[in-house]
């Protein structure tokens, strides 16, 4: 049995660490703040229950990471399928509605946009999707850094996934010039805001392969998690618990010193002055982060090439809204994108995000009142880590009332968070948020894999291969664990 340490609780963290604690090993936990999930977690504030970071929970249908880590640890989370799961208000106007159904969508997309190849594009799309939660998880072993790797690749390859591959070399530019889309502007506005969400990044960036999967992730389920974010975090952290592991809060690592040879294993140095010596170290927060925590003892050199400074990267700014309800929220779906007519000062951002609490969740807030998170992205955060948020709090209030989301008179409480906020709260290098944005000159293969040093080190959460929203950083957690199994723990 190996004594596993795992830095951060977020959802990869938590993944790997309830799967390899299921399997009699012993994990502890180890978590700066004061409260599980990282980015994928809910706060308590003024009497109402905000969430962390992460708004939307998919990846519960079959064949999908969450779905799959939560039957295999027998653990039921109190969710409620949305559907439709958003509105998106568009710079002219127009108002349309991501229906589930595809035949649905496409018809309500063609009522927007014009019939033009809408049907082709998005027909493609979801079948590339559908395709790409197939098969993550029957290639646990992707992307290949080691021969057993390689062994898993052939053991489970399908013809039809000559096929699809093609589409990492292609840019979903690329894909809506094809279909002469590309030439529709109100259409590429939309697209490239909704890749922005998932993919964080535009259409001439994101390959094929990742940019249908984060179009289409309306067209699959999208939950409601009862109480928040932390309705799915702290199910897994109890399950750890309950086989032996522990979840340690308030306890940062400063340092992990990996011992001389020939013992093998590795010190944590935590931030408290304890000292724990491990056989085998997860980190879940990213590489930026990690490589810090080793100072590049005995990690490969390589991942420090691989690294994305802040100019390619996004934080967010948050404005977190406690109301009282009123005729207008009711029958609107949950999620709202609203692309604004000019950009936000400051940040020059184009759209915003909004998220509600369901009326009869009453763990969030009180009978009658509800709690919205609105956010949108900072690009280069280390350039702008803090500013005067009264602007955009002002702006932001102004256009909720003016699309009747909500009236400014029901507000009754609210704060906002800059990137130095996030880099608060989360530690994370610059408060960056949403993992490593998608670059066409980093393949699927490319990216970072689970093994850091071969040895005993391995990397999950959104910096790695996929990593990028609750689905994707489940999905590394699950990859880090299989990992792992194949180096024989």
């Amino acid at each position: 049995m190996a004594k596993i340490a795992i830095i951060g609780s977020g959802m990869g963290s938590l993944s790997a660490a309830a799967l390899l604690a299921a399997e009699g090993q012993e994990v502890i936990v180890l978590e700066q703040n004061y409260l599980a999930g990282g980015c994928s977690s809910s706060y308590y504030r003024q009497g109402f229950i905000f969430e962390s970071g992460a708004t939307t929970l998919v990846g519960l249908d079959p064949n999908m990471p969450l779905h799959f880590l939560l039957n295999k640890l027998k653990i039921s989370v109190d969710v409620l399928e949305l559907d439709p799961s958003m509105r998106i208000y568009l710079p002219n106007g127009e108002v349309l509605t991501r229906h589930k159904n595809l035949d649905a969508w496409i018809a309500e997309a063609e009522r927007v946009f014009g019939a033009k190849n809408q049907r082709e594009f998005w027909t493609l799309c979801y079948k590339i999707s559908q395709f790409v939660w197939e098969t993550s998880l029957r290639h646990t072993s992707f992307p290949p850094s080691s021969w057993k790797d390689m062994l898993g690749l052939v053991k489970n390859f399908r013809f039809k996934q000559l096929f699809y591959a093609r589409w990492a070399f292609s840019s979903m530019q690329k894909l809506l010039q094809k279909y002469e889309l590309d030439k529709n502007e109100l259409f590429m506005s939309f697209v490239n805001e909704q890749l922005l969400i998932t993919a964080q990044n535009h259409a001439q960036e994101v390959n094929v392969l990742f940019g249908a999967t984060s179009l289409c992730y309306t067209n699959f389920g999208n939950f409601y998690c009862w109480g928040g974010m932390i309705g799915l975090i702290k199910p897994i952290c109890e399950f750890i618990e309950q086989k032996g592991g522990k979840v340690l809060l308030k306890t940062g690592v400063e340092r992990v010193e990996p011992l001389p040879n020939p013992a093998k294993g590795y010190i944590i140095h935590t931030q408290k002055g304890e000292k724990i010596a491990v056989d085998k170290v997860v980190s879940g927060i990213p590489i930026n982060n990690t490589l810090k925590l080793f100072n590049n003892e005995g990690l490969n050199q390589s991942f420090e090439q691989k690294l994305m400074r802040s100019e390619q990267l996004n934080s967010a700014f948050q404005l977190c809204i406690g109301f009282k309800r009123s005729d207008w929220q009711k029958n609107i779906p949950l999620h709202h994108q609203i692309h604004l007519p000019k950009p936000l000062p400051i940040i020059n951002s184009h759209s915003i995000f909004v998220s509600f609490s369901h009326e009869d969740d009453f763990a969030r807030a009180p009978l009658g009142q509800g709690v919205a998170s609105v956010s949108t992205h900072v690009k280069n955060p280390e350039k702008l880590s803090d500013f005067d948020k009264a602007e955009l709090e002002k702006l932001i209030i102004s256009e909720l009332e003016k699309l009747k989301i909500i009236p400014e008179k029901d507000i009754l409480y609210f704060h906002s968070s800059t990137p130095k906020s996030w880099e608060r709260w989360t530690q994370r290098e610059w408060g960056f948020v949403g993992g490593y944005p998608q670059y066409m000159r980093v393949k699927p293969w490319q990216m970072l894999d689970a093994r850091l040093d071969h040895k005993g080190v391995y990397l999950c959460g959104d910096t790695t291969y996929p990593g990028q929203g609750i689905v994707g950083v489940c999905l590394s957690g699950i990859l880090a664990y299989e990992k792992m199994k194949s180096d024989g723990l």
